[in-house]
C-alpha cells in the first residue's frame, strides 16, 4: 500500500514538472505574442480609466452645463424651446442627446424630451425617448414607466399602457407616485371592462396608502366599481 502510494505521489510530481516545463517551453516559443496580449490588457484597462477621468467626465460636465438653459425652458412649460432652441447659445435636449451621446447628460436629456413632446401631444416621440431613458434608482424608474404608460395611453395601446403602469408601481414603493399610478391602472382597467383588476388596485391604494391625497378620495372609486 504504501509502495502505491509513493509511486501515486511520484506520477503526481512528474506531471506538475512536466507542466511546468510546457507551460515554460510555450513562453519562450510565443514570448512576443505573450508579453503583446499582456500589453494590449494593460493598455486597454488605462485607456477605460482614461476615457472615464480625462474624457467622459469632463464631457458629461460640459453637456450638464450646455442642458441648464433647456431645464430652464422646461420648468417654465416652455417645451419646444427646450426641445431645440432654449436660448443664451445654449443647447437644447435634442442636440445635447445628438451632441453628447453616451453621457449622463445625454440619458437625462431623453427623459426630458419624452415629456417635452408628451406635453405637446406628440405621443410616438414621446414613447421612443422614454424608452431609450436608462432609468436607475427609487424615483425615476416609476417617472419613466408612469409617463410611458401615459404616452400609450393617448395612442390607445392599452395593453402598452397597462404593463408600463404596472412597471410603474412595481419598480418602489413611493407614497406619492405609486398610488398616483395605481389609480391610473385601475381606471385602464375599468375602461377595459376588468372591474375585479379594477377593484384590487383601488383597494390597494386603500389599504396601503390611506394617507395619500389620493388614498383620501379611493372610497368612492371602490363604491364605483362595486356597482359594475
Amino acid at each position: 500500500m504504501a509502495r502505491r502510494k509513493q509511486k501515486k505521489s511520484d506520477e503526481t510530481l512528474v506531471d506538475i514538472v512536466e507542466a511546468k516545463e510546457q507551460a515554460q517551453d510555450f513562453f519562450e516559443r510565443n514570448q512576443l505574442l505573450v508579453l503583446g496580449v499582456l500589453a494590449a490588457v494593460v493598455l486597454v484597462i488605462g485607456g477605460l480609466f482614461a476615457y472615464h477621468n480625462l474624457y467622459k467626465k469632463p464631457r458629461n460636465q460640459q453637456a450638464m452645463e450646455q442642458m441648464f438653459q433647456a431645464q430652464f425652458q422646461f420648468e417654465r412649460d416652455s417645451f419646444a424651446l427646450a426641445l431645440d432652441a432654449p436660448g443664451g447659445g445654449y443647447d437644447g435636449f435634442l442636440d445635447i442627446i445628438d451632441n453628447y451621446s453616451g453621457t449622463q447628460a445625454a440619458n437625462l436629456a431623453h427623459y426630458y424630451a419624452g415629456i417635452c413632446y408628451l406635453n405637446l401631444g406628440r405621443y410616438e416621440a414621446a414613447a421612443d425617448f422614454l424608452r431609450n431613458f436608462k432609468a436607475d434608482g427609487q424615483v425615476t424608474p416609476i417617472m419613466k414607466f408612469g409617463a410611458l404608460g401615459d404616452a400609450l395611453s393617448e395612442l390607445e395601446d392599452w395593453d402598452g399602457a397597462i404593463t408600463n403602469y404596472r412597471k410603474a408601481v412595481d419598480a418602489a414603493d413611493n407614497d406619492l407616485l405609486t398610488p398616483f399610478y395605481l389609480k391610473k391602472l385601475g381606471m385602464l382597467y375599468e375602461r377595459q371592462g376588468q372591474p375585479d383588476r379594477a377593484r384590487e388596485m383601488y383597494q390597494r391604494i386603500k389599504d396601503e396608502y390611506p394617507n395619500s391625497t389620493i388614498g383620501q378620495d379611493i372610497d368612492k372609486y371602490l363604491s364605483a366599481v362595486a356597482a359594475k
